[in-house]
Parts: C-alpha cells; sequence; structure tokens
C-alpha cells in the first residue's frame, strides 16, 4: 500500500495506525534516506504500540529498547553494520525471541536477515511530503492518518 503523508505529524499518524495491526515478532525493514523519515514513523509506531518514552535515533547505540507497551519496540541502525555477520553478534536472535516489534533502519545493509519483514520505503517528494509505501508480512488493513 502507498501512503501520502504532509508533515512530520501526519508520518507519526500512519506509523501510529499501523502498529496497532502488528502482532508480537513482526520486523519492519525500513529503507529510505538520511531525513526520510524514519524515526518520526518509529515514534508514531511507538505511541501505537503504548510505548511512551522519547523515541530518538539509535544510530551510535545501534538499537533502542522501548518497553511498557502492549508489545516491545526495538528500533535498530544498521548504518554502521557491514553485514548481516555484525548483526547476528550484537544478539539478533535474542531480539526476535523477545517477541516485541523489530523496526529496523537502513535494512538494505543485513538484507539477508530481513527475510519475511515488512518492508517501509519512506520517500522525500518535498520539504515535508512524504511517500511511503508499506508492503509484505501479513496483508493489512488500509491505514488512516
Amino acid at each position: 500500500m502507498i501512503y501520502t503523508t504532509h508533515s512530520p505529524e501526519e508520518t507519526e499518524a500512519l506509523g501510529e495506525s499501523l502498529a496497532k495491526h502488528l502482532p508480537a515478532g513482526t520486523v519492519l525493514a525500513y529503507r529510505g534516506d538520511l531525513g526520510a523519515g524514519k524515526t518520526a514513523f518509529t515514534r508514531g509506531l511507538a505511541r501505537g504500540l503504548g510505548c511512551r518514552d522519547l523515541v530518538t535515533s539509535p544510530t551510535y547505540t545501534i538499537v533502542n529498547e522501548y518497553l511498557g507497551g502492549r508489545l516491545p519496540l526495538f528500533h535498530f541502525d544498521m548504518y554502521r553494520l557491514q553485514s548481516s555477520d555484525d548483526l547476528w553478534d550484537i544478539g539478533w536472535e535474542d531480539y526476535l525471541d523477545r517477541g516485541g516489534v523489530c523496526a529496523v533502519e537502513w535494512s538494505e545493509n543485513v538484507e539477508d536477515a530481513m527475510a519475511g519483514a515488512i518492508a517501509v520505503t519512506i520517500e522525500k517528494l518535498g520539504d515535508t511530503t512524504r511517500r511511503i509505501t508499506i508492503e509484505g508480512g501479513e496483508p493489512l488493513a488500509d491505514l488512516s492518518l
């Protein structure tokens, strides 16, 4: 499904709407340039899961954990990883076993570990306008903004 958002708030709202449909163990494989809105989308995702913590980019920590919601959210940034071997080294399998939602920025760096993931591609169309394509996984209902 393809959505167009016109502000960071709408991008967050789409993430929030998606979160309400996600089962435990879901992996979201993000694609998008720097500044595309991946972290904004994840802020909404966290809100939709019931996590109230401040969501920030995990660029330097590799993963941020947000607990306390309907499901835990594990927000990964794979920008600095060279391969999926590095992902396995940081305990990827343990995160998958914890029954949360894994949101993975720069998923193309660990492509072979993303089998079965829902692909979320965020493209900048203008200063605040984004085209967000969500595909794969279980069929999702049309999401509302």
